[in-house]
């Protein structure tokens, strides 16, 4: 008789009960095996009920819309201060970070939120509209930067000798006028200003620290720009400038200063709470962040933190 009839034998009279051939002992062994290979397939079958039933785990990612190439705030080396606050949010939140880079000119919120897959904007005025923002993690203001060796002291518009000075103001595009440049047109002072593309040539690292060079290398004397911009800048140069925040001249009706927060869709309400909660959690490693940067603060106001608080 062939192996493979014995085999056969074997398990036919072990099924049925009737043993021509076999002894009680190799039936025994027949259906030890029996019994395990019934378990090991009741098994997988659990497994793959658990697996099928159980809800997805996909880890969250923050989509973000950040400038490539725009320090102190972000480039595609995740060099800047938002992308420092950004890493320490998706840590807190579990989440990975997902950029799109966007330059940030017309047209950045409606490609790259409104149209485009992004979810959240790092640093966003508390006061924009296209956005639901979380509360405000700093505020700051426009500031003068001069050379320190200018022997020069300008803290307002209404100095006279900013008459006589080579000025230079951040161009914004459009027909608007920058705070800065609005304030000095009210005081009649045009011919001796400059206008410095926010943009600059993008071929170039950091194209907006083209204003503050200048004032370094001597081709204006003042410049008036947005204080995270000009003071990180400011404190890179040789010879050393002075950076000196601005008061708001008391007839403009734009305002110099302005509460920063992530900008987030409108369909985010609950992400945005979550946020809202690390940005409170997390504020004394935003402001050691912050300080990195030299970003210049002023106290954020008590309306804004409590108008988010209470969204």
């Amino acid at each position: 008789m062939s192996l493979a009839s014995r085999n056969r034998l074997l398990v036919d009279s072990c099924s049925t009960g009737f043993q021509p051939v076999p002894s009680r002992s190799s039936c025994a062994a027949w259906h030890a095996l029996k019994t395990r290979a019934t378990a090991v397939v009741g098994l997988i079958l659990l497994a793959q009920s658990i697996a099928l039933s159980a809800p997805s785990t996909q880890p969250l990612v923050l989509h973000i819309a950040a400038d490539p190439n725009n320090l102190p705030f972000s480039n595609d080396r995740e060099e800047g201060f938002e992308n420092k606050i950004a890493r320490l949010i998706a840590h807190d939140l579990g989440a990975q970070i997902d950029y799109t880079w966007w330059a940030q000119r017309r047209g950045f919120f409606r490609d790259a939120i409104k149209h485009g897959e992004s979810d959240l904007v790092m640093g966003v005025p508390t006061s924009i509209e296209r956005v639901i923002t979380t509360r405000p993690y700093y505020r700051s203001t426009y500031v003068f930067i001069f050379r320190a060796d200018r022997g020069l002291d300008i803290r307002s518009f209404d100095d006279p000798i900013l008459r006589k000075l080579k000025i230079g103001i951040p161009l914004v595009g459009g027909s608007s006028n920058s705070p800065p440049g609005q304030a000095l047109a009210n005081r009649g002072i045009i011919d001796n200003v400059t206008g410095y593309t926010l943009y600059g040539d993008y071929r170039e690292s950091n194209p907006s620290s083209e204003i503050v060079t200048a004032v370094a290398k001597g081709d204006i004397d003042v410049a008036i720009v947005w204080g995270p911009l000009g003071a990180y800048f400011a404190k890179r140069q040789n010879p050393p400038l002075k950076v000196v925040p601005i008061d708001a001249p008391p007839e403009s009706s734009t305002p110099f200063a302005y509460d920063i927060a992530l900008g987030l869709k409108r369909d985010k309400p609950e992400l945005k709470k979550q946020i809202d909660e690390i940005l409170v959690r997390r504020k004394a490693e935003i402001e050691k962040i912050l300080d990195e940067y030299d970003v210049p603060r002023l106290p954020m106001t008590s309306a804004a933190e409590n108008e988010h608080a209470s969204r």
